[in-house]
């Protein structure tokens, strides 16, 4: 468990994924057209919000199929919840839009892991300050 949850961490630091982070870490949707739009090739963050959201969703996995302790892993990689924090009220629309399975890891393990509820209702209370002080 300990090496894979470190190789995350190298992976993290990584020039482009280490830009793609900032960039979605930025990116604060208020709306479902504004959530949609990140989605669509022509988007100049959609690369970040494909990288950043598939790394996510594949650590999240590790833990859901039983690869890595789940507690362990949510309690060191906090970081995926923030980008399914902000597209969580767009969730049920996007899976039936455009998605049906989409961040069915980060649901899982917001859901299904104790520690992943107590971080997910942490970094739900960040980003509304975010959103409230980027107005």
């Amino acid at each position: 468990d300990a090496e894979i949850v470190m190789k995350l961490y190298d992976l993290r630091r990584e020039g482009v994924m280490r830009d793609s982070r900032n960039k979605m870490f930025q990116f604060l949707p208020r709306t479902w057209e504004e959530f949609l739009a990140v989605t669509q090739p022509t988007h100049p963050m959609n690369a970040a919000f494909r990288q950043v959201s598939s790394y996510w969703e594949m650590a999240y996995g590790f833990a859901r199929h039983h690869i890595v302790n789940s507690d362990f892993l949510i309690e060191n990689t906090t970081e995926g919840l923030f980008l399914y924090a902000k597209m969580l009220p767009f969730l049920e629309r996007f899976r039936k839009e455009v998605a049906a399975t989409a961040f069915r890891n980060s649901e899982w393990i917001t859901t299904q892991c104790e520690t992943g509820k107590q971080r997910l209702e942490m970094v739900q209370g960040r980003v509304r300050k975010m959103l409230e002080t980027s107005k």
